[in-house]
C-alpha cells in the first residue's frame, strides 16, 4: 500500500464509524476520525484504534493449521482444501445430511465477502443443524419484525437526530454505538438533541453509562420489562391516549391488543417491576404526549425470559403513540443495496417453526436452531446427531450459556474445522484452522449495518494492504471448500455448466455482485434520455401485476422505480470508489405503505403466537421469587464480545471483568471489593474480584461477557494475560424465550459468597 492516508469504515462495532489511516513504510502510522464521513463526521471510538493491533498480531494465523500429536502444524492450501472436504463428506456420506453442524459468528455480518459465500456453502453442507449468534442476541427483534411487517430484518429505527425524547429500555447506545441502531458518536447526538429542549429517559437494572447521562433514570427487575412496557399500553387505553397518526389505517387487531392489556394495570405490576405505579403512567404520558419520539429496546429486553414479548411491546408502544414512519420517531431504512426487498423478492421475507430441534423441540428461525442446543445436539445420541462440526469466524464456547458443557461436546466430535484466524476458546478443538486474510487486506461494504442506520449512507473501502500470495479471503475459503462438497455429492465431477459455473464465481469474487446491487438499486443507474422509455413499462408492471409477482418486485427495486423519484441516482462501485469518505443518501424518511412486506398490507398488532405466551408472562406476575441474586451482563465501549480481547490497546488499565454488587447486597454477603467472591449457576461456577457500587440496584449482579481467556491451548497472549471469566460458565443453556428460543442471557438466579483467604 502507497504511503499516505487511506480511508475507512471502521468494522469493530456497529457503528460504521469513517476512519482515516496514515501509512508509513508500510505500516500502519495513525488511525484518525474521518472529518468527512457522513455519518460519524470525523467521531470515533476506542475500538477503531484497535485496527491496527489486530492487523499487527504476531498471533493472528495466517496458513492453515492441523492439530497432531505433536501439536499445531502449519499446512499448505490445497491439502487443507482436500483434507477438509473429505472428511466433511465422508461424515455425511456415513451419517447423513444432518450429521455436519455449522455456526456463524457476528463478524460475519460485518463482511459482504463472507454474507456472499455463506449460502452456496451452507447449501454445500446440506445440514439443518445450523446455528449463529443471533439467538444469543437479536432474535426477538427479527421475529417480532417478521410477524409486525412482514420482514424478518425489517427493524423500525430510532431518528435520534430529530427526536425530543429517547426512551431506552434495556439498551446502553453508549457503550455499544447503537445495535440495531447504527449510530456513530451517540453522546454528542443526544447532547443535540437535549440542547434543543430533548429528553432521555433509561430504564435498566443497571445504571449504565447511558443511564449516567440521563435526564430521568428507573431501575427495572431483570426480565419484567414486558409487564411494565405492557401497563404503559394498557394507561395509553385506560386514558385514550392511543393515536397512531398516518400508520393507523394500517394497523390491525388493535382491539386484541387492548383486551390483552387490561389485566396488566400499572398497580399491578409496580412491585414484582420495582417501578411506582404513577412513574409507569407518567412514562405512558409522556411518550403520548410528546410528538417527537421513540422507544429503543436492546440486549437487556431480549436475551431475557420473555425477550419476544419485550420487543413487540416496544414496538407496539412506538405506534399507539403515532412515532412509527414519522420524523422524530421511528423509520425505516432506505438503504443504497436494499436486502430487505431483495429477500422479500427471493422468497426470504424469513420463516420461523418450520422445524423443531431433535433434541429440546425448539422452533427454527430462518434455517437456524437456538445456539442454546448445540451441544444437546452433539451429546444426544441418535439419527442427526452433530459428528462433524464447522465454525466460521466465532467463538461460542464463550458467547453461548454452559460453555464448559459446550467445551464437553466440541472436544467429543469425530472432526472440527474453523475458518478464524485466532487460536481462540473454541478453535482450539478444532482438527483443522482455515484462517481468512484480516479485514484491512479485503475490500468493505456494510451490508447489514446500512440497514441498521441512522441516515442513509454508502461507503465502499478498497483493501488497505495486499493480502499475502499464500492467503485467502474467506469468501475465497468458503467458495473452495464449498465446490469441492459439490463435486464429492456427485462423484467427483460436476455438469459442465456447473463447473463453469462455479470456477466464474470463485474468479470475480464479491464485489462485481456488489456493483450489479448498488446500479440496479434505488439509488442506481441514472437512464438518462432512455427513462422515457422505461418508465411507461415500469409504471405498467407495477400497475397490472400482483404484489408478489417476481417480475413486480423486480421492477420495484429499480432505480426507474417512481417511488425512488426524489432519491439521488448514479450510484455504482466506481462512483463510490471515487468518493472515498462515502455518500450521503439523506435523512431517514417516511415509507409506509410500500415498506410492509405482510401478505394483507397491514401492520400485525396481535401476532397469534405472541398472545398465547401471556400466560406465562401471567404467571410471572404470580410467581413468588427465590432469595437468589440475578445475573445480567454489560458491555464496556472498548470490548465487543470475545474478539478484541488480544488488542493491548483495549485491554490495558483496571481490570473491566468484575463482579458488580451493590452495596446493601455486599454488606449482607460480607462481600469486600477487591476481594474474589463466587458465583454460581444454573451451569457452575466462576470467581471474580468484587466491585461495588450503587449503579447496580438491589437483587442484581452483573458480569461483563465475551471473557473467560483462561482455558489451555489457546494462541492470544494478551487475551490469557487479562482472562476475566465467562459469564457463559455460569448461565444454564436450558433457559431460553419460550417463544423464539432466545437464550436467556439476562436474569438468570445466582449465588453469590465470599472467597475467603488461600480458598481461591
Amino acid at each position: 500500500m502507497d504511503n499516505g492516508t487511506h480511508f475507512r469504515t471502521c468494522h469493530l462495532c456497529e457503528a460504521m464509524c469513517g476512519v482515516a489511516i496514515t501509512v508509513e513504510n508500510g505500516r500502519i502510522a495513525s488511525i484518525r476520525g474521518d472529518e468527512d464521513d457522513p455519518l460519524s463526521q470525523g467521531h470515533i471510538c476506542p475500538k477503531a484504534t484497535a485496527l491496527q493491533d489486530l492487523h499487527e498480531d504476531p498471533e493472528r494465523l495466517k496458513r492453515p493449521m492441523r492439530k497432531t500429536a505433536d501439536g499445531w502444524q502449519e499446512m499448505d492450501w490445497d491439502e487443507a482444501f482436500e483434507l477438509v472436504s473429505r472428511k466433511l463428506h465422508q461424515v455425511r456420506s456415513e451419517h447423513g445430511r444432518n450429521s455436519i453442524g455449522v455456526y456463524l459468528g457476528n463478524p460475519n455480518v460485518h463482511n459482504h465477502g463472507s454474507l456472499v459465500a455463506t449460502m452456496p456453502f451452507l447449501r454445500a453442507i446440506g445440514s439443518q443443524n445450523r446455528f449463529s449468534a443471533t439467538s444469543n442476541d437479536q432474535l426477538p427483534h427479527m421475529l417480532t419484525s417478521l410477524e409486525m411487517f412482514g420482514h424478518q430484518i425489517l427493524f423500525p429505527i430510532p431518528d435520534i437526530d430529530h427526536t425530543d425524547l429517547l426512551l431506552c429500555i434495556g439498551a446502553n447506545p453508549m457503550a455499544s454505538n447503537g445495535s440495531l441502531m447504527t449510530v456513530p458518536d451517540v453522546r454528542g447526538r443526544l447532547k443535540a438533541m437535549k440542547q434543543r429542549g430533548g429528553r432521555l429517559v433509561v430504564i435498566d437494572p443497571r445504571r449504565t453509562e447511558t443511564g449516567q447521562v440521563a435526564d430521568e433514570f428507573h431501575f427495572i427487575r431483570p426480565g419484567t420489562d414486558a409487564l411494565l412496557l405492557m401497563a404503559m399500553v394498557h394507561t395509553l387505553f385506560a386514558e385514550q391516549l392511543v393515536d397512531a397518526g398516518p400508520a393507523q389505517r394500517l394497523l390491525k387487531d388493535v382491539d386484541l391488543l387492548q383486551v390483552a392489556a387490561l389485566p396488566y394495570s400499572p398497580e399491578r405490576v409496580s412491585e414484582t417491576t420495582g417501578i411506582a405505579a404513577e412513574d409507569i403512567r407518567e412514562l405512558a404520558r409522556t411518550l403520548a404526549r410528546t410528538k417527537r419520539a421513540a422507544v429503543y429496546s436492546r440486549m437487556g429486553t431480549s436475551t431475557q425470559a420473555f425477550g419476544t414479548l419485550a420487543t413487540w411491546l416496544a414496538y407496539c408502544l412506538n405506534i399507539l403513540t403515532g412515532k412509527l414512519d414519522t420524523v422524530g420517531g421511528v423509520l425505516f431504512t432506505q438503504p443504497a443495496i436494499d436486502l430487505v426487498a431483495i429477500g422479500a423478492l427471493s422468497g426470504q421475507s424469513g420463516h420461523f417453526d418450520k422445524r423443531r430441534s431433535r433434541v429440546r423441540d425448539l422452533p427454527e428461525f430462518a434455517g437456524e436452531y437456538p445456539a442454546s442446543t448445540m451441544a444437546d445436539e452433539m451429546l444426544t445420541p441418535g439419527e442427526g446427531q452433530i459428528r462433524a462440526f464447522v465454525t466460521v469466524a466465532g467463538n461460542p464456547v464463550l458467547s453461548s450459556p454452559n460453555g464448559q458443557r459446550l467445551d464437553q461436546a466440541l472436544d467429543g466430535l469425530d472432526f472440527m474445522v474453523s475458518v478464524d484466524y485466532y487460536l481462540n476458546e473454541t478453535t482450539r478443538h478444532a482438527d483443522v484452522i482455515l484462517p481468512p486474510t484480516a479485514a484491512l487486506e479485503r475490500s468493505h461494504y456494510d451490508l447489514i449495518f446500512s440497514l441498521f442506520a441512522v441516515r442513509n449512507v454508502a461507503r465502499y473501502c478498497e483493501p488497505l494492504f495486499p493480502k499475502d500470495p499464500g492467503a485467502r479471503h474467506d469468501w475465497q475459503i468458503l467458495l473452495e471448500l464449498a465446490h469441492r462438497l459439490e463435486k464429492l455429492k456427485t462423484g467427483g465431477r460436476l455438469p459442465l455448466r456447473a463447473e463453469l459455473g462455479w470456477r466464474a464465481f470463485k474468479q470475480a469474487g464479491p464485489d462485481p455482485i456488489l456493483d450489479l446491487l448498488l446500479r440496479t438499486g434505488p439509488y442506481g443507474a441514472d437512464t438518462g434520455p432512455a427513462r422515457a422509455v422505461l418508465q411507461p413499462a415500469v409504471d405498467l408492471i407495477l400497475d397490472l401485476l400482483p404484489k408478489r409477482h417476481p417480475l413486480r418486485g423486480l421492477a420495484g427495486l429499480s432505480p426507474v422505480n417512481r417511488a425512488w423519484n426524489d432519491l439521488p441516482k448514479g450510484l455504482s462501485l466506481k462512483a463510490l470508489k471515487d468518493h472515498p469518505h462515502g455518500v450521503d443518501l439523506g435523512p431517514l424518511a417516511p415509507t409506509l405503505p410500500n415498506r410492509l412486506f405482510t401478505r394483507d398490507g397491514r401492520i400485525q398488532m396481535a401476532p397469534r403466537r405472541f398472545l398465547q405466551d401471556l400466560g406465562r408472562l401471567q404467571a410471572r406476575l404470580d410467581a413468588n421469587q427465590p432469595d437468589a441474586l440475578q445475573l445480567i451482563g454489560r458491555r464496556h465501549v472498548r470490548s465487543n464480545n470475545s474478539w478484541m480481547h488480544n488488542s493491548h490497546r483495549l485491554v490495558k488499565g483496571k481490570d473491566r471483568c468484575t463482579l458488580l454488587v451493590h452495596p446493601n447486597d455486599a454488606g449482607r454477603l460480607k462481600l469486600s471489593a477487591g476481594e474474589p467472591a463466587e458465583i454460581e449457576g444454573g451451569s457452575g461456577r466462576i470467581v471474580l474480584p468484587v466491585e461495588i457500587s450503587d449503579t447496580v440496584m438491589p437483587g442484581v449482579v452483573s458480569v461483563p461477557h465475551g471473557w473467560g481467556h483462561n482455558r489451555s491451548g489457546i494462541g492470544q497472549s494478551v487475551a490469557q494475560a487479562h482472562p476475566g471469566a465467562s459469564i457463559n460458565d455460569v448461565l444454564a443453556d436450558d433457559q431460553t424465550d419460550a417463544v423464539s428460543g432466545t437464550s436467556v442471557l439476562n436474569g438468570q438466579w445466582v449465588t453469590v459468597r465470599p472467597i475467603k483467604a488461600g480458598a481461591a
